[in-house]
């Protein structure tokens, strides 16, 4: 008998199904057997086993991999293996990996965002240990004009996180005509604004009129760090993230450098632009809920939450209660239990 796998592609045969047959949760030849059981309806173990080459015992151990994904009729007496459709058992599947692959970002982008803060706290140490790399800025006013002094220089790129929420009045005004400056001078600007800045008027105000001009406007959930990036050849950073007053440190080593820039761009693919509109599905967790949630877990207190999503101490309150709400969790534990159970954590 004419071996019917010969007219057909096989995952085990062909290198770069592998690994998509594992992220299904298949692995072996049951891909194979699947397959085989769809376009030989009636064939028992035995056949299966003989067109596949494999053994009887290795058949049965596919079944029960593709049966446990819902791929086979698991009730009945028959003999035969009877397929089911896959859609409905692999869409789901496809949406636990999903969820599992964002939770993985997730948690690269914070290893990241930890990454950082432990290149600003080493920066400055070393800058105090005159290392030629930086330039220490001990006061607001010498950060404010080493700040002015960048944006001017710019030739190319001016990459910034704006983190706090709402930006006051007063530093709105002083970065429109060093904006204005740049943007008329051919650089690009790409700024990235906490979500919570939609709620401030004079801020949004400020970004429409920049993008109006030709900026690039992103928002997130939370930033690690205030930073400016100028053509990928310096940056500035505060000394000390949760004083702005304690200074800043200008970078000009380029590893540091590379390091930043890579950190800008990994929150840049994440965020949302500045039109565009947050759709989630009902009542699944906003992206600005996920962020809350994920620093409780980390052992963030309400009071850190709320700086690091530029929001005050009664929105995360209230932001904590509208989750439990929507999991039906009587306590904030019982909440963390069941956000990690949707996969929202």
């Amino acid at each position: 008998m004419r071996r019917v796998t010969e007219a057909v592609d096989h995952s085990d045969d062909d290198p770069d199904q592998r690994p998509l047959a594992s992220l299904l949760g298949l692995h072996g030849r049951s891909l194979d057997v699947y397959r085989l059981i769809v376009s030989q309806p009636g064939w028992g173990v035995a056949e299966i086993a003989g067109d596949l080459g494999m053994t009887e015992p290795e058949v049965r151990a596919c079944l029960d991999e593709l049966a446990e994904l819902s791929m086979l009729y698991s009730g009945g007496t028959a003999a035969a293996p009877v397929a089911l459709p896959p859609g409905i058992a692999l869409a789901a599947l496809l949406h636990r990996r999903e969820l599992e692959i964002q939770a993985q970002q997730t948690q690269l982008a914070a290893a990241r965002a930890l990454a950082a803060e432990l290149a600003v706290t080493y920066s400055s140490n070393c800058g105090h240990r005159g290392n030629i790399g930086l330039e220490r800025l001990d006061d607001v006013v010498a950060v404010r004009s080493r700040l002015a002094e960048l944006a001017t220089l710019a030739k190319h790129e001016l990459l910034s996180f704006m983190p706090g929420g709402g930006q006051s009045e007063e530093a709105l005004n002083a970065s429109r005509p060093l904006d204005e400056h740049s943007l008329a001078a051919g650089v690009r600007i790409r700024t990235l604004y906490l979500d919570s800045v939609r709620n401030d008027r004079a801020t949004m105000e400020y970004a429409r009129w920049l993008s109006g001009l030709g900026g690039e406007i992103r928002t997130i959930p939370s930033l690690p760090v205030r930073l400016l990036i100028v053509d990928g050849t310096q940056a500035l950073l505060p000394v000390d993230p949760e004083n702005s007053r304690a200074g800043a440190v200008v970078v000009h080593a380029p590893g540091v450098l590379a390091a930043l820039v890579s950190l800008f761009e990994s929150h840049w693919e994440r965020a949302r632009p500045l039109g565009a509109v947050e759709s989630a599905e009902a009542g699944a967790p906003t992206a600005q809920e996920r962020e809350l949630l994920r620093l409780l877990e980390t052992g963030s207190t309400d009071e850190v939450a709320a700086r690091r999503l530029g929001v005050s101490l009664r929105t995360v309150r209230r932001m904590m209660a509208e989750i439990m709400s929507k999991l039906g969790a009587r306590s904030r534990f019982e909440a963390g239990l069941l956000a990690a159970r949707c996969g929202w954590l």
